[in-house]
């Protein structure tokens, strides 16, 4: 029986977009974006970034010395938003109807300040207001955790954080080597196309495993 759910955010919660996120950091200075970007696992500055291994400060002044010049929070924000093409409200309409049934919900995502602390997480994030925390009982970062999908730590911090079985718990992302973790882990899981409506999928496998 499935009484928790860990949801990714880019993906699964909001359509990801990385060309866009691409050409807006080449718009910045960055030149060699397209070979650092990754829609699921970030590489150099970015990955620290993600790690927590960066403060935004940090990230910022290392990535102006890339771009040559300095950068301010706003614009290096703008450019991470990039990677968001889109977010269809009804998906956290039926997570706050999953709360409401008696589901707990988490979100388990790589993310950093820019995307979460800037936007997710202020009344910016949804037309009524609400910030991501609205619609779960807790968010786990991978830059507050000081690690990220797909290693095993990650798992384990929010599985014994959280005080959940595995096996009462379904995993969604998009990402084929993350869900491979999260069945390594013990969760139950479930992979979405990006950008797709996945909600029916999750009511009938909810049903199923119920």
């Amino acid at each position: 029986m499935i009484k928790n759910i860990a949801f990714d955010f880019g993906g699964v919660i909001v359509d990801l977009d990385r060309e866009e996120a691409v050409q807006a950091f080449i718009r910045l200075g960055l030149e060699n974006a397209g070979r650092i970007l990754d829609k699921y696992h970030q590489t150099g500055i970015f990955q620290e970034l993600e790690e927590g291994k960066l403060s935004e400060e940090s990230f910022r002044e290392k990535l102006g010395i890339l771009c040559g010049k300095p950068l301010e929070r706003e614009e290096v924000r703008q450019a991470w938003m990039g990677f968001v093409s889109g977010m269809d409200i009804r998906k956290l309409d039926y997570i706050a109807q999953l709360r409401q049934r008696g589901y707990r919900t988490f979100l388990l995502s790589n993310t950093n300040p820019y995307l979460m602390d800037y936007w997710a997480r202020t009344p910016q994030f949804t037309p009524q207001g609400n910030s991501i925390d609205a619609y779960f009982d807790k968010l786990y970062l991978s830059f507050e955790m000081g690690c990220m999908k797909p290693e095993p730590e990650i798992f384990r911090q929010m599985i014994k954080d959280a005080q959940i079985r595995p096996e009462e718990t379904l995993f969604i992302d998009d990402s084929t080597s993350n869900i491979t973790a999260g069945k390594n882990a013990g969760l139950q899981t479930f992979q979405p196309e990006n950008a797709s409506d996945w909600r029916e999928e999750v009511e009938e496998l909810l049903a199923r495993i119920d």
